[in-house]
């Protein structure tokens, strides 16, 4: 299999967090894939997995663990158009805040297992990044995305 000369960061966000963070990625790693393109989750379906891309899911984490608005209808299509999607290889960014313990992370983790359940394949582990320890967010996700992405073209190449 053949690596995919594309990265294709797909955003849930609720107060523009997680698409800082997709936009720092996109500036940082255009050196090591020739297309990165950060979309906005809105309107989307699992349509958007026919792509031949690398995927990077960016969400943060809404109310009591759910999905971010602009993610819900992407994150519902998952279930409501199943499909096999073994071709898929992707990553995960999960914003959240360890203050709320029960709920850490979940909109990115929910994702992580609708897509797993759907046969696509995650490399390496979910990087989850909380609110409450004082980093900023741009600067640890991108750290993480330069090992993964360079992990990820490792994997497919």
């Amino acid at each position: 299999m053949s690596a995919p000369a594309k990265l294709l960061i797909l955003v849930g966000t609720m107060t523009n967090t997680a698409e800082y963070v997709a936009q720092a990625i996109e500036i940082d790693c255009a050196d090591l894939v020739s297309t990165i393109e950060v979309r906005l989750m809105d309107g989307l379906d699992i349509q958007v997995f026919e792509e031949d891309a690398l995927y990077v899911i960016c969400s943060s984490t809404h109310g009591s663990g759910d999905v971010p608005d602009n993610a819900r209808h992407l994150y519902e299509s998952l279930a409501s158009e199943p499909r096999y999607l073994g071709s898929v290889r992707y990553g995960v960014i999960a914003l959240g805040d360890s203050a709320y313990p029960q709920t850490f992370c979940n909109g990115g983790l929910r994702f992580d297992e609708r897509l797993a359940d759907l046969g696509a394949v995650r490399i390496g582990d979910v990087f989850r990044h909380d609110a409450s320890a004082g980093t900023e967010p741009e600067v640890v996700c991108t750290a993480w995305a330069r090992e993964w992405l360079a992990l990820a073209l490792n994997v497919t190449a």
